[in-house]
């Protein structure tokens, strides 16, 4: 019986720890921002530079428009 009030005394601190941090997480802002996490796996980290048969292929595929200002890529 013994064990059964030991057991539930740590619980009691393990729950009460984690009601302690999660406080502490929404009382410094963490979870205010929620929509930038969603668009920023949108964008690219870094620029990757095509090898020279990519630059190839890729040039196969694009088309100029009268003004030659802007790109359209083609798939």
């Amino acid at each position: 019986m013994s064990v059964i009030y030991m057991l539930i005394s740590i619980s009691t601190v393990v729950v009460g720890l984690f009601l302690f941090l999660y406080l502490r997480a929404i009382h410094s802002g963490q979870y205010e921002d929620v929509e930038s996490p969603a668009i920023r796996m949108l964008f690219e980290d870094e620029l990757v530079t095509p090898t020279c048969k990519e630059e190839q292929e890729d040039k196969a595929h694009i088309s100029y428009h009268k003004d030659k200002k802007e790109k359209q890529t083609t798939t």
